[in-house]
C-alpha cells in the first residue's frame, strides 16, 4: 500500500475538527489521507518540529515528500486532493490569503465556541471503540 499523499494533525476533541475530518475521510475515496489525533495519548508533536502550543493553533499537514504545511495551505492540499479543491478555491486567491488566513488562525483559536455556536457535540471519550457511555463509537 502506498503512503498517503497528506497527513493531517488535527484535534480530536474539537467537534467541529472531528466532524471536518470524518467528512475528508468519507471523500477520500483513493486512500491519500492520513488522520492523526494530535489529543491522543502518547501522540509526540515532535515528529513536526513543532509543540503542542503550535499544533493547538492551526491545521498541519505534512506531504508525502515531507513538507509542512500550515493553516489554510493544510485545507487547501487536503480539500484538493479528495477532487473537492473547488470547496475552498477562494484559498488560492493570492490577494485574498492574507485575510482568509487570519479569519481561519482566529477560527482555529476559537475552535471549541464556534464548535458549539455552530451546534457540534462534544466527541466522546472512547477506548479500543467503547465510549465512556457503553456504546460502540463509530468513527465518522
Amino acid at each position: 500500500m502506498n503512503a498517503p499523499a497528506l497527513r493531517l494533525y488535527f484535534d480530536g476533541q474539537c467537534p467541529f475538527c472531528t466532524a471536518e475530518m470524518g467528512r475528508l475521510r468519507r471523500w477520500d475515496s483513493a486512500g491519500r489521507l492520513a488522520f492523526i489525533d494530535i489529543a491522543e495519548d502518547g501522540f509526540d508533536p515532535a515528529q513536526l518540529g513543532v509543540d503542542m502550543a503550535a499544533l493547538n493553533t492551526e491545521l498541519y499537514s505534512r506531504t508525502a515528500d515531507g513538507q509542512v504545511l500550515v493553516g489554510i495551505d493544510s485545507l487547501l492540499a487536503a480539500y484538493s486532493l479528495v477532487g473537492r479543491g473547488w470547496l475552498v478555491s477562494p484559498l488560492r486567491v493570492r490577494a485574498l490569503r492574507p485575510l482568509l488566513a487570519s479569519l481561519y488562525r482566529g477560527f482555529a483559536r476559537n475552535r471549541y465556541r464556534f464548535s458549539r455556536l455552530l451546534g457540534y457535540q462534544a466527541v466522546p471519550a472512547c477506548d479500543a471503540g467503547v465510549c465512556r457511555t457503553g456504546h460502540p463509537f463509530l468513527p465518522l
